[in-house]
């Protein structure tokens, strides 16, 4: 089994300053294991600096980079690990390393403490925050105090704290948007301050259609153990009246590059784009567009934006090419978890489905769900 090819689609500009894509197809930066087949890490974006850079004709995808990222930036990957055998001994192993005290790993800003084999990560901590998206199959966090399984759209955003990734059953696809963080107390990487970890209102009624997007935090509360903050339904939901059907579910924010290391940050003003020198992840359901089409004008749209928080954000015209048209200064990892969706652009459209990603560079863009299903599609922006 090889790595399996995921389609990347990465937007520009023309010379008239029109939205269109400008890459698309099987993301290039793929790395399988030379000793594992099945087992590797794909490239889909890397920046060496923050704010990162929108333009350019570079396809930037597959630089060099250490584990942890650019101390000054981050990358966007994904991970494929393969099934594990019923029958597999990890002690008999040939690239079995047994469990050790933490070690600086070259060149820096990753600790490892060892218990690697074929179906498992080390137990390690990096200097960075960490958005996982589970795309595909099953996979099991091993933190100091427990051990949780996700399933396929499960989330977590590891703070900078020790974990391992393992299998005991059916192998994965995982995105890891890794971006810098900074460490206060040197190496020990100990959550700072006391915000109050936010819970999700019991009561809160999701829209028919819209599933509960499952959010897991992770932190070190005290040296050398990475343990959970909270795990459960994203609760940060807002809706679009005008589009029934239609929720975005905010998970997580960075108001400053390097990251800080928190226990939350929802209590930050909600909006599209994420602060200046921040990101912001949430994930959307889009509802098919026959429910609302004919329905909507400028001032039900302008009500969506402003119930964002961004009412800047919003590029409606009466010709433009969909109602919610919107452009923001940002950098936007769009990975489709569910069903099939098209991007509509200035100049283009393109259909895309469950297990693609888009990278939006500022692009002035849309997503029309023409399907008879929702859609849904977890986005990370980053300030650029």
């Amino acid at each position: 089994m090889a790595l399996k090819p995921i389609r990347r689609v990465v937007t520009g500009n023309d010379a008239r300053g029109r939205s269109i894509v400008v890459w698309d197809g099987p993301a290039p930066g793929t790395h399988e294991a030379p000793s594992d087949v099945g087992r590797g890490y794909t490239n889909f974006w890397v920046w060496n600096e923050s704010p990162p850079v929108l333009d350019g004709t570079q396809d930037i995808g597959d630089l060099p980079y250490d584990f942890p990222g650019p101390a000054g930036g981050g990358h966007l990957r994904v991970v494929q690990s393969r099934p594990r055998p019923a029958n597999y001994e990890p002690a008999q192993d040939p690239s079995y390393v047994a469990d050790h005290p933490p070690r600086v790993r070259p060149p820096g800003r990753t600790w490892d403490r060892g218990g690697f084999n074929a179906f498992s990560s080390p137990m390690h901590k990096t200097e960075t925050v960490d958005y996982g998206i589970l795309l595909e199959g099953e996979r099991v966090l091993v933190l100091d105090d427990r051990e949780l399984v996700m399933k396929a759209g499960d989330i977590c955003v590891q703070v900078g704290a020790w974990h391992k990734w393992t299998s005991y059953g059916p192998g994965s696809l995982m995105a890891f948007d890794m971006f810098a963080a900074r460490f206060v107390d040197g190496e020990i990487g100990l959550a700072q301050g006391n915000d109050a970890v936010m819970r999700a209102d019991p009561a809160l009624k999701l829209p028919e259609g819209v599933k509960p997007a499952r959010r897991i935090v992770t932190i070190d509360r005290e040296p050398g153990r990475g343990v959970l903050v909270s795990d459960g339904p994203a609760l940060d939901v807002r809706f679009d009246p005008a589009r029934p059907g239609f929720a975005s579910a905010r998970l997580w924010v960075t108001d400053s590059t390097p990251a800080k290391i928190v226990y939350e940050t929802l209590h930050l003003p909600h909006t599209l784009e994420p602060p200046a020198h921040g990101t912001v992840l949430r994930v959307v359901t889009f509802p098919p567009d026959a429910r609302w089409k004919g329905k909507v004008g400028a001032a039900e749209v302008a009500a969506y934006f402003q119930s964002m928080g961004s009412p800047g954000a919003s590029t409606y015209a009466p010709q433009a090419p969909h109602p919610y048209m919107q452009k923001t200064r940002t950098l936007d990892f769009c990975l489709i978890l569910q069903g099939e969706i098209v991007l509509v652009l200035d100049a283009q459209e393109v259909a895309v489905r469950s297990g693609d990603i888009v990278i939006l560079r500022g692009a002035n863009h849309s997503w029309s769900n023409r399907s008879g299903s929702p859609a849904v599609v977890a986005i990370a922006s980053h300030a650029a």
